[in-house]
Protein backbone atom coordinates (compact mmCIF):
# COMPACT_ATOMS: atom_id res chain seq x y z
CA UNK A 1 0.00 0.00 0.00
CA UNK A 2 1.26 3.50 -1.13
CA UNK A 3 1.35 5.74 2.55
CA UNK A 4 2.19 8.42 0.83
CA UNK A 5 -1.28 8.48 -0.60
CA UNK A 6 -2.44 9.33 3.27
CA UNK A 7 0.78 10.98 4.70
CA UNK A 8 4.40 12.80 4.18
CA UNK A 9 7.92 11.59 4.48
CA UNK A 10 10.73 14.04 5.63
CA UNK A 11 14.16 13.67 4.56
CA UNK A 12 14.93 10.93 7.20
CA UNK A 13 12.13 8.92 6.08
CA UNK A 14 9.95 9.70 9.12
CA UNK A 15 5.93 9.52 7.91
CA UNK A 16 3.02 11.95 9.28
CA UNK A 17 -0.59 11.54 8.34
CA UNK A 18 -2.08 14.46 6.18
CA UNK A 19 -5.13 14.50 8.21
CA UNK A 20 -4.77 16.67 11.87
CA UNK A 21 -5.93 15.13 14.46
CA UNK A 22 -9.33 16.21 16.19
CA UNK A 23 -11.12 16.32 19.46
CA UNK A 24 -14.07 14.21 19.77
CA UNK A 25 -17.04 16.07 17.14
CA UNK A 26 -19.19 16.16 20.19
CA UNK A 27 -17.81 18.99 21.86
CA UNK A 28 -18.25 21.49 18.87
CA UNK A 29 -21.26 23.61 18.54
CA UNK A 30 -23.62 23.71 16.64
CA UNK A 31 -23.74 19.73 17.05
CA UNK A 32 -22.76 18.30 13.74
CA UNK A 33 -25.10 14.83 14.09
CA UNK A 34 -23.69 12.98 10.96
CA UNK A 35 -20.15 13.32 12.43
CA UNK A 36 -20.92 12.80 15.78
CA UNK A 37 -22.71 9.43 14.32
CA UNK A 38 -19.41 8.64 12.30
CA UNK A 39 -17.54 9.16 14.99
CA UNK A 40 -19.18 6.49 17.47
CA UNK A 41 -18.78 3.53 14.74
CA UNK A 42 -14.88 4.38 15.04
CA UNK A 43 -15.53 4.82 18.98
CA UNK A 44 -16.76 1.11 19.05
CA UNK A 45 -15.05 -0.62 16.44
CA UNK A 46 -12.73 -2.09 16.62
CA UNK A 47 -11.13 -1.26 19.54
CA UNK A 48 -13.56 -0.68 22.65
CA UNK A 49 -14.93 -4.00 21.09
CA UNK A 50 -12.11 -5.53 21.51
CA UNK A 51 -11.75 -4.58 25.15
CA UNK A 52 -15.05 -5.82 26.40
CA UNK A 53 -14.94 -9.19 24.00
CA UNK A 54 -11.59 -10.13 26.24
CA UNK A 55 -13.33 -8.75 29.14
CA UNK A 56 -16.10 -11.08 28.91
CA UNK A 57 -13.31 -13.70 28.39
CA UNK A 58 -12.36 -12.91 31.33
CA UNK A 59 -14.75 -12.64 33.42
CA UNK A 60 -16.64 -16.17 32.75
CA UNK A 61 -13.39 -18.39 31.68
CA UNK A 62 -10.78 -16.96 33.99
CA UNK A 63 -11.49 -14.95 36.97
CA UNK A 64 -12.33 -16.74 39.78
CA UNK A 65 -15.43 -17.22 41.58
CA UNK A 66 -16.54 -14.77 44.49
CA UNK A 67 -16.03 -16.83 47.34
CA UNK A 68 -12.39 -17.63 46.38
CA UNK A 69 -11.71 -14.02 45.78
CA UNK A 70 -12.92 -12.98 49.68
CA UNK A 71 -9.70 -13.96 50.73
CA UNK A 72 -6.03 -13.09 49.52
CA UNK A 73 -4.07 -15.49 48.08
CA UNK A 74 -0.81 -16.22 45.61
CA UNK A 75 -3.00 -18.96 44.12
CA UNK A 76 -5.11 -16.84 42.61
CA UNK A 77 -2.98 -13.34 42.48
CA UNK A 78 -0.29 -15.88 40.93
CA UNK A 79 -3.09 -16.91 37.74
CA UNK A 80 -4.01 -13.43 37.21
CA UNK A 81 -0.82 -12.66 36.74
CA UNK A 82 -0.14 -15.71 33.96
CA UNK A 83 -3.23 -15.08 32.57
CA UNK A 84 -2.25 -11.25 31.82
CA UNK A 85 0.94 -12.38 30.94
CA UNK A 86 0.07 -14.79 28.26
CA UNK A 87 -2.59 -12.05 26.89
CA UNK A 88 -0.32 -9.47 26.61
CA UNK A 89 2.52 -11.86 25.13
CA UNK A 90 -0.17 -13.02 22.54
CA UNK A 91 -1.20 -9.09 21.84
CA UNK A 92 1.88 -7.45 22.27
CA UNK A 93 3.91 -10.04 20.52
CA UNK A 94 1.67 -10.62 17.47
CA UNK A 95 2.76 -6.83 16.98
CA UNK A 96 5.85 -6.56 17.40
CA UNK A 97 6.71 -9.95 15.77
CA UNK A 98 5.08 -9.23 12.39
CA UNK A 99 5.48 -5.69 12.34
CA UNK A 100 9.26 -5.23 13.86
CA UNK A 101 10.79 -8.36 13.57
CA UNK A 102 9.75 -9.32 10.41
CA UNK A 103 8.60 -5.98 9.26
CA UNK A 104 6.20 -6.88 7.10
CA UNK A 105 5.12 -3.85 6.07
CA UNK A 106 8.56 -2.18 6.48
CA UNK A 107 8.70 1.45 7.05
CA UNK A 108 5.20 1.89 5.73
CA UNK A 109 3.13 4.56 7.86
CA UNK A 110 5.74 4.51 10.52
CA UNK A 111 6.09 7.70 12.22
CA UNK A 112 9.58 7.28 12.90
CA UNK A 113 11.50 4.96 10.18
CA UNK A 114 13.90 3.73 12.74
CA UNK A 115 13.58 0.57 14.11
CA UNK A 116 14.70 0.39 18.21
CA UNK A 117 16.46 -3.02 17.41
CA UNK A 118 18.68 -0.84 14.93
CA UNK A 119 20.32 1.31 17.70
CA UNK A 120 21.56 0.42 20.95
CA UNK A 121 21.55 2.41 23.31
CA UNK A 122 22.93 2.88 27.32
CA UNK A 123 20.09 4.04 28.13
CA UNK A 124 18.57 0.48 28.50
CA UNK A 125 19.67 -2.58 29.91
CA UNK A 126 21.07 -4.79 27.88
CA UNK A 127 21.85 -2.22 25.58
CA UNK A 128 18.70 -3.10 23.83
CA UNK A 129 15.16 -0.85 23.88
CA UNK A 130 13.28 -4.90 23.24
CA UNK A 131 14.80 -6.45 25.68
CA UNK A 132 14.84 -3.67 28.28
CA UNK A 133 11.23 -2.81 27.49
CA UNK A 134 10.06 -6.55 27.57
CA UNK A 135 11.64 -7.46 31.31
CA UNK A 136 10.29 -3.74 32.74
CA UNK A 137 6.79 -5.10 31.12
CA UNK A 138 7.02 -8.09 33.24
CA UNK A 139 8.76 -7.52 36.21
CA UNK A 140 6.90 -4.49 36.63
CA UNK A 141 3.81 -3.48 34.66
CA UNK A 142 1.69 -6.60 34.44
CA UNK A 143 2.82 -7.16 38.17
CA UNK A 144 1.68 -4.00 39.53
CA UNK A 145 -1.48 -4.46 36.74
CA UNK A 146 -2.48 -7.36 38.74
CA UNK A 147 -1.87 -5.98 41.81
CA UNK A 148 -4.62 -3.58 41.12
CA UNK A 149 -6.81 -6.79 40.07
CA UNK A 150 -6.44 -8.13 42.94
CA UNK A 151 -7.16 -5.46 45.15
CA UNK A 152 -10.30 -4.18 42.87
CA UNK A 153 -11.73 -8.10 42.68
CA UNK A 154 -10.84 -8.76 46.30
CA UNK A 155 -12.76 -5.45 47.49
CA UNK A 156 -15.99 -6.40 45.51
CA UNK A 157 -16.38 -9.93 47.15
CA UNK A 158 -15.83 -8.54 50.30
CA UNK A 159 -18.31 -6.13 49.65
CA UNK A 160 -16.10 -3.20 50.23
CA UNK A 161 -16.65 -1.40 47.31
CA UNK A 162 -21.31 -1.20 45.65
CA UNK A 163 -21.61 -3.95 43.78
CA UNK A 164 -24.26 -2.86 40.94
CA UNK A 165 -26.23 -5.10 39.78
CA UNK A 166 -27.15 -5.47 35.45
CA UNK A 167 -30.74 -6.85 36.49
CA UNK A 168 -31.71 -4.10 38.67
CA UNK A 169 -30.16 -1.17 36.61
CA UNK A 170 -28.88 -2.07 33.33
CA UNK A 171 -29.03 1.13 31.65
CA UNK A 172 -26.92 2.95 34.08
CA UNK A 173 -24.17 0.03 33.45
CA UNK A 174 -24.34 -0.07 29.87
CA UNK A 175 -23.31 4.35 30.46
CA UNK A 176 -20.72 3.68 32.65
CA UNK A 177 -19.47 0.74 30.10
CA UNK A 178 -19.72 3.68 27.15
CA UNK A 179 -18.15 6.34 29.14
CA UNK A 180 -15.23 4.01 30.81
CA UNK A 181 -12.66 5.45 27.88
CA UNK A 182 -13.74 9.06 28.92
CA UNK A 183 -12.74 7.98 33.01
CA UNK A 184 -9.34 6.33 31.43
CA UNK A 185 -8.33 9.42 29.53
CA UNK A 186 -9.18 11.96 32.38
CA UNK A 187 -7.00 9.82 34.67
CA UNK A 188 -4.49 9.16 32.56
CA UNK A 189 -4.02 13.24 31.78
CA UNK A 190 -3.98 14.54 35.30
CA UNK A 191 -1.28 11.77 36.64
CA UNK A 192 0.54 11.89 33.66
CA UNK A 193 0.84 15.64 34.40
CA UNK A 194 1.50 14.69 37.73
CA UNK A 195 4.73 12.49 36.37
CA UNK A 196 5.82 15.11 34.35
CA UNK A 197 6.69 17.22 37.24
CA UNK A 198 10.59 17.58 37.14
CA UNK A 199 11.12 15.38 40.59
CA UNK A 200 8.77 12.65 39.45
CA UNK A 201 10.14 12.91 35.82
CA UNK A 202 13.57 12.64 36.94
CA UNK A 203 13.01 9.43 39.18
CA UNK A 204 9.49 7.97 37.96
CA UNK A 205 8.41 9.23 34.38
CA UNK A 206 12.19 9.14 32.56
CA UNK A 207 11.65 5.22 32.48
CA UNK A 208 9.12 4.98 30.25
CA UNK A 209 10.54 8.30 27.99
CA UNK A 210 13.58 6.35 27.42
CA UNK A 211 11.78 5.08 24.62
CA UNK A 212 11.71 7.75 22.20
CA UNK A 213 11.08 5.45 19.37
CA UNK A 214 8.07 3.62 20.93
CA UNK A 215 7.38 0.25 19.80
CA UNK A 216 4.68 -2.35 21.38
CA UNK A 217 6.90 -3.52 24.35
CA UNK A 218 7.18 -0.14 25.31
CA UNK A 219 3.77 0.59 26.35
CA UNK A 220 4.27 -0.59 29.85
CA UNK A 221 7.81 -0.23 30.30
CA UNK A 222 7.91 1.65 33.49
CA UNK A 223 8.75 2.75 36.72
CA UNK A 224 6.27 0.59 39.11
CA UNK A 225 5.20 3.82 40.66
CA UNK A 226 3.78 4.82 37.35
CA UNK A 227 2.36 1.55 36.27
CA UNK A 228 0.78 1.09 39.71
CA UNK A 229 -1.09 4.53 39.54
CA UNK A 230 -1.79 4.10 35.49
CA UNK A 231 -3.54 0.76 36.37
CA UNK A 232 -5.16 2.60 39.18
CA UNK A 233 -7.79 4.06 36.82
CA UNK A 234 -9.70 0.58 37.94
CA UNK A 235 -9.56 1.54 41.71
CA UNK A 236 -12.36 4.29 40.95
CA UNK A 237 -15.10 1.61 40.37
CA UNK A 238 -14.41 0.91 44.09
CA UNK A 239 -15.94 4.30 44.54
CA UNK A 240 -18.59 5.27 42.15
CA UNK A 241 -21.38 2.55 42.40
CA UNK A 242 -20.25 -0.15 39.56
CA UNK A 243 -19.98 -3.53 38.75
CA UNK A 244 -16.52 -5.96 38.84
CA UNK A 245 -16.83 -6.19 35.19
CA UNK A 246 -16.50 -2.82 34.38
CA UNK A 247 -13.86 -2.25 36.65
CA UNK A 248 -11.97 -5.17 35.03
CA UNK A 249 -12.86 -3.42 31.58
CA UNK A 250 -11.48 -0.05 32.81
CA UNK A 251 -8.70 -2.21 33.75
CA UNK A 252 -7.71 -3.73 30.24
CA UNK A 253 -8.65 -0.77 28.87
CA UNK A 254 -5.36 0.58 30.58
CA UNK A 255 -3.61 -2.52 29.90
CA UNK A 256 -3.88 -4.13 26.34
CA UNK A 257 -5.01 -0.71 25.42
CA UNK A 258 -1.78 0.68 26.29
CA UNK A 259 -0.46 -0.68 23.09
CA UNK A 260 -2.30 1.79 20.83
CA UNK A 261 -0.37 4.81 21.73
CA UNK A 262 2.74 2.82 21.33
CA UNK A 263 2.28 0.66 18.18
CA UNK A 264 4.51 2.97 15.93
CA UNK A 265 2.70 2.92 12.67
CA UNK A 266 -0.52 5.25 11.92
CA UNK A 267 -1.78 1.33 10.18
CA UNK A 268 -1.13 -1.62 10.31
CA UNK A 269 -1.74 -3.67 7.14
CA UNK A 270 -3.72 -6.67 7.45
CA UNK A 271 -4.35 -8.23 4.26
CA UNK A 272 -3.44 -6.17 0.50
CA UNK A 273 -5.48 -3.38 1.02
CA UNK A 274 -6.84 -4.19 4.57
CA UNK A 275 -5.11 -2.06 7.82
CA UNK A 276 -6.21 -1.40 10.79
CA UNK A 277 -5.89 1.79 12.30
CA UNK A 278 -3.91 2.59 15.65
CA UNK A 279 -4.92 6.13 16.89
CA UNK A 280 -1.12 6.11 18.16
CA UNK A 281 -0.22 9.61 16.57
CA UNK A 282 -0.95 11.98 19.30
CA UNK A 283 0.95 9.47 21.70
CA UNK A 284 3.76 9.03 19.20
CA UNK A 285 3.94 13.22 19.54
CA UNK A 286 4.05 12.97 23.34
CA UNK A 287 7.32 10.54 22.97
CA UNK A 288 8.78 13.09 20.71
CA UNK A 289 8.48 16.04 22.27
CA UNK A 290 7.28 14.99 25.63
CA UNK A 291 5.70 18.24 26.97
CA UNK A 292 2.50 17.82 24.34
CA UNK A 293 -0.46 15.74 24.84
CA UNK A 294 -0.40 13.84 28.37
CA UNK A 295 -4.25 12.39 27.67
CA UNK A 296 -5.95 10.64 25.40
CA UNK A 297 -7.21 11.23 21.52
CA UNK A 298 -9.46 13.84 22.17
CA UNK A 299 -12.47 12.38 23.82
CA UNK A 300 -12.00 14.43 26.77
CA UNK A 301 -9.63 17.60 25.46
CA UNK A 302 -7.84 18.22 28.34
CA UNK A 303 -4.86 18.96 26.30
CA UNK A 304 -6.90 21.60 24.29
CA UNK A 305 -7.92 23.11 27.33
CA UNK A 306 -4.73 23.26 28.79
CA UNK A 307 -2.82 24.33 25.59
CA UNK A 308 -0.83 21.43 25.41
CA UNK A 309 -2.53 20.23 22.62
CA UNK A 310 -0.89 19.53 19.32
CA UNK A 311 -2.90 17.97 16.02
CA UNK A 312 0.53 17.62 13.55
CA UNK A 313 -0.14 20.30 12.26
CA UNK A 314 2.09 23.65 11.51
CA UNK A 315 -0.31 25.35 13.65
CA UNK A 316 -0.06 23.25 16.39
CA UNK A 317 3.62 22.70 16.36
CA UNK A 318 4.03 26.68 16.28
CA UNK A 319 1.78 26.67 19.29
CA UNK A 320 4.10 24.22 21.02
CA UNK A 321 7.66 25.87 19.67
CA UNK A 322 6.11 29.65 21.42
CA UNK A 323 5.04 27.64 24.84
CA UNK A 324 8.39 26.23 24.70
CA UNK A 325 9.93 29.97 24.52
CA UNK A 326 7.99 31.28 26.85
CA UNK A 327 8.64 28.42 29.20
CA UNK A 328 12.40 29.81 28.57
CA UNK A 329 11.91 33.21 29.11
CA UNK A 330 10.43 32.00 32.72
CA UNK A 331 13.24 29.94 33.79
CA UNK A 332 16.14 32.65 32.72
CA UNK A 333 13.59 35.32 34.59
CA UNK A 334 14.48 33.33 37.75
CA UNK A 335 17.87 32.91 37.09
CA UNK A 336 18.57 36.20 36.37
CA UNK A 337 16.77 38.45 38.24
CA UNK A 338 16.72 41.88 37.72
CA UNK A 339 18.93 43.27 40.52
Amino acid sequence: MDDLKFGTRNKRGDWAPSAHAEIAPFWAWPPQVLKVLKWLVGYIWPWNAFHMAVTLLYWYCIIPNVETMKTLSWGWALWLYAMNGIGIFVMYGAIEFFYYVKRRQGSRFKYNAKFPADNPSDVFWFKSQNIDNFLRTYVFGISMWTLVEVLMLWAFANGYAPWVSWSDHPVYLAFLVFITPAIHDAHFFFIHRAIHWPPLYKWVHSVHHNSINPSPWSSLSMHPVETFIYHGVALWHLIIPSNPIIGLLQLHLAGYGAVNGHIGFDKLELTEGATLDSHAYLHYLHHKYFEVNYGGDGLIPLDKWFGTWHDGSKQGQAQMEARFEQKIARINARQNPKS
